[in-house]
């Protein structure tokens, strides 16, 4: 099972002790704080995730979820169902909607069970997104 959350507007999954950065980030980031070594280069239009260094305790705040999915097909997973293509940004209406329950927020440190996510067919989340994301 991997756990993901927000960082500095990106998402980071763990999985079986490995962690992956999915998106651009979208202020700074003190990533040894965060537990991790700077990532080379971000550049989620080129490649929506990449690999973190993990180099002491790992620091995500907020609401974390849980899917069934691991290693790599998460950060794959994670990139097809929550960016925005055209500059490879989490989109925040799509982690609200996988976050928010009844139209509530998670408590802060909660885990949300996100299973659905991994589980709903690529067809059924290409409408699901495409309704999130239209300009009303």
């Amino acid at each position: 099972m991997a756990t993901i959350g927000r960082l500095a507007g990106a998402l980071v999954a763990e999985t079986g002790g490995r962690y992956f950065l999915v998106g651009n980030t979208k202020e700074p980031c003190d990533w040894r704080a965060a537990g991790f070594a700077a990532p080379a280069q971000i550049d989620a239009v080129a490649r929506p995730y990449v690999a973190l260094v993990n180099e002491g305790p790992v620091r995500v705040p907020g609401t974390r979820v849980r899917v069934e999915i691991e290693g790599e097909d998460v950060a794959r997973l994670l990139a097809e169902r929550l960016l925005i293509e055209r500059n490879g940004s989490v989109s925040e209406r799509l982690w609200r909607l996988v976050v928010d329950r009844g139209g509530e927020p998670s408590a802060e440190g909660a885990v949300v069970d996100a299973r659905w996510l991994g589980e709903m067919p690529a067809p059924v989340w290409g409408i699901v997104r495409d309704t999130v994301l239209r300009c009303l």
